[in-house]
């Protein structure tokens, strides 16, 4: 079983790879995206090596920024995603504190974003607000996962994140026909290079299981899918752009979202 410890070396390696490749492409949008992945990497497996209050409060924080870009892409009100952040913080607690509670947890998450439009007897927009509220806590309350799985969900975020990056630049170098209608960029090419490079990372780590497999070569290209109909419903290019070179958090989670709920399936 992988741990944090075993791990930290995969990561500051790939970092150090990474900012090599990015300094000899002299491309500055790289370089500023590479700066965020070499200061968030390290608190991120920080908090991990702490265990589940660590991997736990990354959860809650992940879930706060991303309930608030998506209330954005939704057009929802202010008091619609306090309630859906507190939600899914309540369904990450839940995994943390008292495991065998959390579809109760969630059950009452559902209830609460429910409650928001029809005690506002939104006659106009209520059935959308519900509708994406309900949406929003079933995707985003499957970060609770990082607390169940821990450093196998690290790896398997570096896995997908790789899988991307591989996907992206086979894709426009080898072009061939579209994935999907959502993305025209993104191509079949690339998105069978980079499911191999994602299996590739699994075997290095020897994570290489059905399970892991089926996450990173399915569930994270579905995810990036499912974002991308969401914005390009709500006419966005990009989910946030406060995050240097990557836009918002939402865009960089989208496939690992996907992904972590497939595992949990097939486990």
């Amino acid at each position: 079983m992988i741990t944090v410890a075993s791990l930290a070396p995969y990561l500051g390696g790939a970092l150090a790879l990474g900012g090599i490749a990015v300094a000899a492409s002299g491309r500055r949008e790289l370089l500023i995206r590479w700066c965020a992945w070499a200061i968030g990497v390290p608190l991120v497996t920080g908090a991990f090596w702490l265990g589940r209050p660590g991997a736990a409060a990354v959860a809650i924080a992940v879930a706060v920024i991303a309930v608030m870009e998506f209330g954005g892409l939704m057009r929802l009100g202010w008091v619609d995603r306090v309630v859906l952040a507190a939600a899914v913080a309540g369904v990450v607690l839940a995994a943390w504190l008292a495991p065998g509670q959390v579809l109760r947890v969630v059950a009452i998450g559902a209830l609460a974003v429910a409650a928001v439009p029809l005690l506002a007897g939104d006659a106009d927009h209520g059935l959308r607000r519900l509708c994406a509220g309900l949406f929003g806590l079933a995707w985003l309350s499957v970060l609770a996962a990082l607390v169940v799985l821990g450093a196998s969900a690290l790896a398997l975020f570096v896995a997908v994140s790789i899988a991307d990056i591989v996907a992206y630049f086979a894709g426009r170098r080898l072009g061939g026909p579209r994935l999907s209608p959502l993305s025209p960029a993104k191509r079949w090419s690339g998105t069978l290079a980079g499911a191999a490079a994602g299996l590739g990372v699994l075997a290095v780590l020897s994570l290489l299981s059905w399970p892991m497999a089926v996450a990173v070569a399915v569930g994270g290209p579905a995810g990036d899918l499912l974002e991308s109909m969401l914005k390009r419903g709500a006419q966005a290019k990009d989910a946030g752009r406060w995050l240097p070179g990557s836009g918002g958090l939402l865009d960089r989670i989208d496939s690992l979202l996907i992904a972590l709920a497939v595992l949990l399936v097939l486990h």
